[in-house]
């Protein structure tokens, strides 16, 4: 079969069943008949010459051809939406740039990754948060630019990926002035016994956290542990607490005289990643971000 005998529109019926995984439900959203859309189905089987979908119960099963089909149909129309974003505003000379970040990242570190661009009036930006497996899905599918995240993600036949070290920081140890301006500890060796917040399990430099302290012996004593680097950021300059994080979540308390840094390790560090698709269309402001990084991440590091 030639390219031109390939129909996009039954295509396009066909990948929206597949993620509705339910014929009728799809047809509502496409406000078209039940009929008429089983019948667009089955003229593109048969030009692909097999099944697409197996019925169980109420629920449409992709084949093994129906996977294959619908992989190629993610990547077609997730290019199509990022054409139309691509468009938005170009003809007056606007760039959109679509900006995902893990939860567990620093909103500080985000901020001063995009600064460059917060200056510039030929920029609109779309900033998102969320769980990375579901910011990779959207990158794939072309509905993002870029993904900062805080660990690795290597590439997969399945998933391909670029993924770009952007630079580290080393884990500090801070707490409120009024106690512990002019003091230090040992991290960890000095914390038996103290009160402490946490990043979450779900962070990167949780595990690496917890394995120092079983090899020192050290047990504090967790008062919290927080996902949400925003949040942990609130927690370190309200409750009193020591808090372990890296020092960009909460440079501007530190600036400020809130929060003084108590201890750091160089055992610990977090790292920062930008991981983008080969394919993706180049934006140069992007490649320039990208190109920058590491300058950015010093910066950072030194408290600028």
């Amino acid at each position: 079969m030639k390219i031109e005998q390939l129909n996009f529109h039954h295509l396009f019926y066909f990948w929206r069943v597949a993620k509705a995984e339910h014929l009728t439900r799809a047809a509502e959203e496409l406000h078209v008949s039940q009929s008429a859309l089983s019948s667009q189905i089955r003229q593109l089987e048969g030009r692909l010459g097999a099944p697409l979908f197996e019925r169980t119960g109420r629920r449409l099963v992709l084949t093994d051809t129906g996977q294959l089909a619908l992989s190629y149909a993610e990547n077609i129309f997730g290019l199509g939406q990022e054409l139309l974003g691509r468009l938005d505003g170009y003809s007056d000379g606007m760039v959109r740039l679509r900006v995902g970040s893990v939860a567990t990242l620093s909103r500080n570190y985000q901020e001063n990754w995009i600064r460059p661009l917060l200056a510039d009036p030929l920029v609109t930006l779309s900033l998102e948060s969320g769980v990375l497996d579901e910011l990779l899905g959207r990158l794939m599918q072309h509905q993002l630019d870029v993904v900062l995240a805080n660990e690795a993600m290597p590439a997969s036949p399945d998933r391909p990926l670029h993924c770009r070290f952007l630079g580290s920081q080393a884990i500090s140890l801070v707490g409120p002035a009024t106690v512990w301006s002019g003091r230090s500890l040992r991290l960890p060796e000095d914390l038996e016994g103290l009160e402490l917040a946490l990043p979450g399990p779900r962070h990167a430099l949780r595990a690496q956290f917890d394995a120092l302290c079983v090899t020192a012996g050290v047990t504090p004593r967790l008062r919290a542990e927080v996902d949400d680097m925003a949040m942990l950021r609130l927690v370190a300059r309200d409750s009193g607490w020591l808090t372990v994080l890296p020092e960009v979540v909460v440079q501007d308390e530190l600036r400020a005289g809130v929060l003084v840094t108590v201890g750091r390790s160089t055992q610990l560090q977090e790292n920062f990643y930008a991981i983008t698709t080969p394919h993706r269309h180049r934006i140069e402001r992007l490649e320039r971000l990208l190109a920058g990084s590491p300058d950015v991440t010093q910066a950072l590091a030194q408290g600028g």
